[in-house]
């Protein structure tokens, strides 16, 4: 045997992995939270995305700009469905055929991973939990669950 041998034991080995392991886990939720506040930063952004082409809809309506032909009867110019956003909707009295668009596409929810979203009508009570499909007044997250701020997904402003 040499007198200078060198390396590590193996309890050296052992009690340095469990250092690291327990500083893993105690890693590992602070990860999950922080990637749950990128989602609903995400979230937030969308909505406000959404309920601002909504708005720019209903001031374009309310300007004359939209021909009353491509609004629903009764929909107080708000925007039928979110198709008609990304589609775009006629100049009024423009004989070039140009469009206003409101948005480039429908954004997917970070939440839930998909384009579905919650919506309500103007005509619809402010608890009302389905949509009575005349328009397009305000859009919500269909997630059930719970924000970090302990307020629903679908309550969100």
């Amino acid at each position: 045997m040499r007198a200078c041998q060198r390396g590590f034991t193996f309890v050296e080995l052992l009690v340095v992995t469990t250092i690291v392991l327990i500083l893993a886990s105690a890693v590992q939720p602070l990860a999950k939270i922080t990637i749950q506040r990128a989602r609903e930063a995400e979230l937030r952004r969308v909505l406000r995305e959404m309920r601002t082409a909504i708005d720019k809809f209903k001031d374009a309506a309310d300007a004359g700009m939209i021909p009353t032909t491509e609004l629903k009867a009764n929909s107080e110019g708000y925007p039928p469905d979110l198709e008609t956003l990304v589609e775009g909707v006629s100049v009024a009295n423009d004989a070039t055929g140009r469009k206003l668009k409101f948005l480039r596409r429908i954004p997917i929810d970070p939440t839930t991973g998909n384009t579905e979203w919650g919506f309500r009508a103007y005509q619809d009570k402010p608890d009302a939990t389905t949509w009575s499909g005349q328009n397009v007044y305000d859009v919500y997250s269909k997630n059930q669950g719970t924000g970090l701020d302990g307020t629903k997904y679908r309550d969100w402003n």
